[in-house]
């Protein structure tokens, strides 16, 4: 692994830590919750890339929510080649071996009414991430030297699978699957197919947070058009993104939202920045060579003082093209928007976001996906006031 890699991976993993300390801190009186491992997880072939067994924590419904189910995956980047998913391996996102007992506060899986009027009472599974590919992969055969385990789609299957047979999801009559950033790209593209797995089911939507990753062709010094082909390449994907995509565009094209966005026929919610700092980090890399000027603009909120004009102007082309990418979705009446002109990524994880800033048309996340969700209001929320980013 070279230097800006390891310096990526470590802040990444930074990034995970923290996020993980937040989820404790924020929900001390939240029941704490078993790690559940698949069982016959190895039969199965259902493993994290260290060959460890996939896993999940379960907090029951209760009265009115207990035919009523949130499926969460969380996010935790990929890995596109043998270096950098033997990285994985050494943390959370590779390996379930240290996995703990936890609580889930993120406030859409708290079972507390006033924070979570609409859902607190569901069924809530938060299925972990360990297999470096959005839970696509489904690579048999495992390599004697690296002993990599390529198996993110057994996973997810066989946990929904073991929640049907065991748990009751087979009786569900509401049913949301959710995820931020790579699970939240994972929601994306897993979305019909958890749908398919409930047909009896009255209600199924997605909604995803900070999953809506662009190729942003037109931006300066862009890495994103090809960012995801070594990953769909090195886990072999390609027979399982849409046919209607692989048909006319590259593998590695279709593993982007705005690619594969049209054809999905589930409802789908979209929540997400146009000052998405991931992208502007990863993606977009105008400064080459000078790259530590780049990341010393986009890192921070407070970094965007260290930005030259060219710099701000580029951070907000990627706004523009943002909001083009997104305006090229058919217009599909099924589906929700909440876009905001934070500087974020990870929106859910912000304290405060999900009933209070930011708030557009009157509406927090909290109500816009609550509405959406149970049809009270059709909701296309997208924020025009703000045309530089704003502190959420």
């Amino acid at each position: 692994m070279n230097t800006c890699s390891q310096i990526k991976a470590i802040l990444w993993l930074g990034i995970v830590v923290c996020l993980f300390t937040l989820i404790k801190s924020q929900a001390t009186d939240d029941p704490l919750l078993d790690v559940i491992f698949i069982t016959d997880a190895a039969a199965k072939g259902a493993l994290c890339l260290d060959g460890s067994p996939g896993a999940y924590y379960f907090s029951p419904g209760f009265d009115d929510g207990v035919d009523n189910w949130i499926v969460y995956l969380p996010g935790g980047a990929w890995c596109g080649s043998v270096g950098g998913c033997l990285e994985k391996t050494k943390n959370p996102r590779g390996s379930n071996i240290n996995a703990e007992p936890t609580q889930l506060a993120l406030p859409f899986l708290r079972p507390n009414k006033t924070i979570n009027p609409d859902f607190y009472n569901w069924n809530k599974v938060f299925i972990l991430y360990c297999d470096g590919a959005s839970f696509m992969a489904d690579i048999d055969a495992v390599d004697p030297e690296t002993k990599l385990y390529f198996r993110g789609r057994r996973i997810f299957t066989s946990v929904i699978e073991e929640l049907m047979a065991t748990k009751g999801m087979a009786n569900a009559a509401n049913a949301l699957l959710a995820g931020d950033s790579a699970g939240g790209l994972a929601t994306v593209l897993n979305c019909d197919r958890f749908r398919s797995f409930l047909p009896n089911a009255c209600r199924v939507k997605c909604y995803t947070d900070s999953g809506f990753f662009i190729q942003a062709k037109n931006l300066p010094g862009t890495l994103a058009t090809n960012y995801f082909a070594p990953i769909v390449a090195f886990h072999e994907l390609a027979d399982y993104l849409p046919k209607s995509c692989t048909q006319r565009l590259g593998a590695g094209l279709c593993f982007y939202p705005e690619n594969v966005g049209g054809d999905i026929q589930t409802p789908l919610f979209i929540v997400n920045s146009d000052f998405d700092t991931y992208q502007l980090v990863n993606f977009i890399h105008p400064n080459q060579p000078d790259e530590e000027g780049w990341k010393n603009c986009t890192s921070t909120f407070t970094g965007l003082r260290n930005c030259t004009t060219n710099q701000l102007q580029i951070i907000r082309d990627f706004r523009t093209t943002f909001l083009n990418t997104l305006e090229g979705l058919d217009d599909n009446p099924s589906r929700g928007l909440f876009i905001s002109s934070c500087y974020v990524h990870d929106i859910i994880y912000t304290p405060g976001s999900w009933q209070g800033t930011p708030t557009f048309q009157n509406k927090t996340i909290q109500q816009a996906i609550g509405d959406w969700y149970f049809e009270r209001n059709s909701v296309q929320i997208i924020d025009t006031e703000h045309s530089s980013p704003i502190r959420c």
